[in-house]
């Protein structure tokens, strides 16, 4: 029972009636919705009008295809939908943290200063996938929340 959605315009924001039809789901449905699943949060302009943007309206056809589609509860949708925004926030990490790397790479400057802990990141690999171990992570983390509280101090 796949259903086929019309392509989404090429424009910035939608109304609840573009998104309803966009999506296959009546507004009050995407109303409830909102209350649901805290990542849905459109714009309210003049007269509490909603105004939903194109990730939005890709987030609301993902819900539609967990209930309607695959018969997840709202409960479970909204954790699977919890878990498909944990992995893309990854992937934006990741994203985040290549450039930088290659940039500092390139400039000659190692990245942690000179020190090479080979218990936390190893050897460095070609594709800089060390970066991305939990570890490493954590140890970024710590470092970041000590910072924090040195700059929170001087305050």
């Amino acid at each position: 029972m796949e259903k086929f959605f019309p392509s989404i315009p090429a424009k910035r924001y939608f109304t609840i009636s573009e998104v309803s039809v966009l999506c296959g789901v009546k507004p009050h449905v995407l109303r409830y919705w909102e209350q649901e699943f805290t990542q849905l949060r459109p714009m309210k302009r003049r007269g509490n009008r909603r105004y939903y943007q194109r990730h939005e309206v890709l987030m609301i056809r993902k819900i539609r295809e967990l209930l309607y589609g695959q018969g997840f509860t709202i409960i479970g949708a909204r954790s699977k939908l919890q878990e498909f925004f944990q992995i893309e926030s990854d992937h934006e990490l990741e994203a985040s943290i290549k450039p930088n790397v290659l940039d500092s790479q390139a400039s000659g400057v190692p990245i942690d200063g000179g020190k090479h802990d080979s218990t936390l990141i190893g050897d460095a690999l070609p594709d800089n996938s060390f970066l991305l171990s939990p570890a490493y992570l954590q140890k970024m983390r710590q470092e970041l929340l000590e910072i924090r509280d040195l700059l929170g101090a001087s305050l």
